[in-house]
């Protein structure tokens, strides 16, 4: 099942602006998308997305539509990303912890405009794996 992309970008901003709120704030905060991505992994369900469901007005299949296993591989990158922020963080590793923390954001930021990063990981990793088969 596809997922609709207001439902994406949701997330997206949901990740940027709490990542943002606990470098500015306080770490405890990144807790919350690392939690949630960590739920979504297992489930296969992402609570920001079930809640945003809510505020769509149309039905799903009138917007345009993401990929799912495309943002469960996202979330993947970003969750193992905020986890190792997280452990840095924890382990007096500032610098490291900001730097994984601003990259999640960053990711997260940059999608919202239009570029997904993981994408184009994702991409060129099964291009490589298609191109290996063929050898």
């Amino acid at each position: 099942m596809n997922i609709p992309k207001p439902l994406v970008q949701t997330n997206q901003a949901f990740i940027v602006v709490t990542v943002l709120f606990s470098l500015l704030f306080y770490r405890w905060l990144l807790f919350i998308p690392f939690i949630i991505g960590v739920l979504t992994l297992i489930t296969k369900r992402n609570f920001v997305i079930i809640i945003g469901q809510k505020f769509l007005k149309k039905p799903h299949s009138q917007y345009v539509l993401e990929d799912r296993d495309q943002q469960l591989f996202n979330q993947w990158i970003a969750t193992v990303c905020l986890g190792v922020s997280l452990l840095s963080f924890y382990f007096g590793y500032e610098l490291l912890g900001v730097i994984f923390s601003i990259m999640v954001a960053l990711a997260a930021g940059i999608a919202l405009m239009g570029f997904c990063i993981g994408c184009t990981i994702r991409y060129r990793y099964l291009m490589w794996k298609h191109r290996r088969k063929q050898v």
